[in-house]
């Protein structure tokens, strides 16, 4: 509309941005902030249900950043066994988190196609394109990419140093 001569937004996936042509003035952060989790040392020791909010909020939130930033991809691959799928993967920079999950693709009569695997593998957003790539050149087809919402691991570092601060 022409009418403002500068506009303030709170961005975070600058969609806003985009969306209305503007462009963000190098220096021009008027604020910055971040979220602080605050508790009373003595509930965290004596009442065993905060603890336990406490460490939910901070595994969903943790998990939510992680997931953030990587993306689930998810493609077929010609393969005589299960085995050469995972070796076939390994050649590719693409490891997943803790390696590529393997599964049989089951025909529409309910068999297994025994030539063909399912692939997941977690991938960094930024390196999806490189990524597809990589997975084609070993015979990957139809590549599905699918946004996470949380990665939860074995053990949430917030959480454990927490437990180290309280001495728990």
């Amino acid at each position: 509309m022409d009418m403002a001569d500068a506009i303030v937004d709170l961005v975070s996936s600058e969609t806003t941005l985009r969306e209305n042509n503007l462009k963000e003035i190098d220096g021009g952060v008027v604020l910055e902030s971040q979220a602080t989790l605050v508790a009373s040392r003595r509930s965290l020791h004596t009442r065993e249900s905060v603890l336990e909010v406490t460490r939910e909020v901070l595994e969903r939130l943790e998990a939510h950043l992680t997931a953030s930033s990587e993306l689930m991809v998810t493609l077929n691959i010609r393969a005589s066994s299960a085995l050469e799928a995972v070796q076939r993967v390994s050649q590719t920079s693409i490891c997943g988190l803790e390696g590529p999950n393997i599964s049989s693709v089951y025909r529409t009569d309910g068999k297994v196609d025994v030539e063909y695997y399912s692939v997941d593998v977690v991938v960094p957003q930024k390196l999806l394109y490189k990524a597809i790539q990589q997975l084609r050149s070993i015979g990957g087809s139809v590549v599905l990419v699918k946004k996470l919402t949380y990665t939860f691991e074995e053990e949430t570092p917030r959480w454990h140093n927490l437990l180290t601060e309280l001495g728990l």
